[in-house]
């Protein structure tokens, strides 16, 4: 007779098919979904009613199988096609692709999550986050933009608002300093002479003499010429055609003639300790025994000084111009083969800081080469000395330096808010640049490398496989700003997918393994791309006819059980 336990076992098929159509859905729903994941649906028999366990064999008969009636079919349970979609360019390097197993890590408050949707952007903190707000985890930077493994933090990049600026530690030099000149044997340096003074008491004025004991000869009676709060200001001086930078001496009531000597050396560059000219004559402002004032220049053509009548000046205690009491006269013009070459170095602050190197033939010796002199000079040092550094640089017979160690050259930058001395190295050889001691036809010098920046902003960034961030300046430089990090699962297929392409840890995903990209099997990051879902839906259309043929099977299995009933209930009419 008919039996109402097939109408039951053509349910289960109903539902169970009815929930395949719901898998199926979802993935053609997500065919378009950004690294979405496909499932699939997986069936198994429910248990059976069993009629017979079955027999063993025995001497006389043979063994009977198991007789048993299966109660229909039961969802076994879903699996999840972890495999890579294929890549999509986008072109926006903000958007990040995984070509491997890894997952992103993103945070939503205190709970972690896990991705393989890489469309990420910024919000208005400049934080890097999902759409829906999660916010990316990663490795930062210390001061010195160093990448800090180790400790996982939300990655933040500041465009527009990251400020970087670096002080200048090295210069390199490029060139050839001409030794085809016989310029060497009368190389001098400029010489002037002012007109003698006396202090009031018609005595020659001495070092030891002060300021305001000068006598003012333009007036009778021995009057002094200066008063404390007055200035002494150069002005209008010029070294090889370029401007001196103008300098002031506070007087006071011991401020000494000497002082005046001193301010003359800073402001002009005079450099006393290089030792004697080839003339014989010691660059430096000296007085002699009557009074007299005598002003000896560096030597070399580019160092020739201009002293004009109006160079030096008398200021008020208001800055106003009283007078020019120091008239210089020439005495000699400087020369000797010369090179100046102008650079800009920066300080801690990314503050331009412009240097003079002015090398100049000091001697040349047949048969072990020549010796070059080097005035390094910079107008932006604090106070008014514009002397930096200098010496010498001895080139043998090939016009090699004997000695290629770096000139170390400090420079005070007292006040201007940066690191204070600034220090950087003059390389006049490296592998890429070399200075040369060779006869040509004129000395030639340029700076070819200085690795200070200017200030500059964050404008753009980019992700290298490696999951390093690399910062773009407007001052042209690149610096590393962080580093995507992924996770790795043991066992992806047990995460729990929590919607917006998110996936938590579940009991069977195993521990993630945290580690940078392209190493510990994460896989590489592909920037300017995102991942594209898996979903096949050629597979997804065979499966939804399967799906709707079984379902109108069962439905067949129970409408045939249905007029067998009804049969049975006609025979009792």
């Amino acid at each position: 007779m008919a039996s109402t336990t097939a109408m039951f076992t053509g349910l289960t098929g109903l539902n169970a098919n009815a929930r395949t159509l719901d898998v199926i859905g979802n993935n053609i729903a997500n065919v378009n979904t950004t690294a979405y994941k496909s499932n699939r649906m997986l069936f198994a028999s429910q248990f059976a009613r069993n009629l017979s366990l079955g027999s063993e064999p025995s001497d006389a008969s043979g063994g009977s199988n198991p007789a048993q009636i299966g109660l229909g079919v039961t969802v076994a349970g879903t699996q999840r096609n972890f495999n890579s979609g294929s890549l999509s360019t986008t072109g926006d390097q903000r958007d990040l692709a995984i070509d491997g197993d890894g997952l992103f890590l993103v945070n939503r408050g205190t709970q972690r999550y896990y991705t393989r949707s890489g469309a990420f952007r910024q919000d208005s903190a400049n934080n890097i986050v999902t759409v829906s707000g999660e916010r990316l985890q990663g490795y930062g930077i210390d001061d010195n933009f160093n990448i800090v493994t180790g400790t996982l933090t939300d990655l933040n990049i500041p465009v527009g608002q990251l400020r970087l600026a670096e002080a200048t530690t090295q210069v390199r030099f490029t060139g050839n300093l001409n030794t085809n000149t016989n310029a060497v044997t009368a190389s001098r340096g400029s010489r002037f002479q002012f007109a003698p003074l006396n202090d009031t008491t018609a005595a020659p004025a001495t070092g030891a003499t002060l300021i305001t004991a000068i006598d003012n000869p333009a007036l009778a009676g021995n009057q002094a010429l200066f008063t404390v709060g007055q200035q002494i200001e150069v002005n209008g001086a010029e070294k090889g055609g370029k401007q001196v930078p103008v300098a002031r001496l506070d007087i006071t009531a011991t401020t000494t003639v000497a002082d005046y000597l001193t301010f003359l050396n800073q402001s002009l560059g005079l450099n006393p300790a290089a030792g004697a000219n080839p003339d014989g004559l010691t660059p430096g402002a000296t007085i002699d025994a009557a009074g007299v004032i005598s002003v000896v220049g560096n030597i070399g053509s580019v160092n020739d000084l201009r002293l004009d009548v109006n160079a030096i000046r008398q200021l008020s205690s208001t800055g106003t111009s009283l007078s020019t009491p120091f008239s210089p006269t020439r005495t000699a013009t400087a020369d000797g083969e010369s090179v100046r070459h102008t650079f800009v170095a920066y300080d801690s602050l990314g503050s331009e800081v412009r240097v003079d190197l002015t090398m100049v033939l000091a001697q040349r010796t047949g048969g072990t080469g020549t010796t070059w002199q080097y005035f390094v000079e910079s107008g932006d040092a604090a106070g008014i000395d514009t002397r930096v550094g200098s010496g010498s640089i001895a080139f043998d017979t090939q016009g090699r330096a004997i000695n290629p160690a770096p000139l170390n050259i400090t420079i005070d930058r007292t006040g201007s808010g940066a690191a204070s001395p600034m220090s950087f190295d003059l390389l006049f050889q490296s592998p890429n640049a070399t200075v040369t001691a060779l006869a040509d036809t004129r000395s030639s010098l340029a700076a070819t490398f200085q690795n200070g920046t200017p200030v500059g902003v964050l404008n753009s960034y980019s992700v290298g496989q490696d999951g390093v961030i690399t910062g773009s300046f407007s001052n042209g430089q690149t610096r590393r700003v962080g580093q995507v990090v992924l996770a790795k699962f043991s066992n992806p297929e047990g995460l729990v997918d929590i919607g917006s392409n998110l996936f938590a840890v579940g009991p069977n995903s195993g521990t993630p393994v945290v580690a940078p990209p392209t190493t510990l099997g994460t896989g590489r990051i592909v920037g300017g791309a995102l991942e594209q879902s898996n979903v096949d839906l050629a597979q997804e259309f065979i499966n939804m006819i399967l799906a709707s043929t079984g379902y109108s099977a069962s439905s067949r299995v129970i409408t045939t059980t249905d007029q067998l009933v009804q049969q049975l209930l006609a025979l009792g009419r």
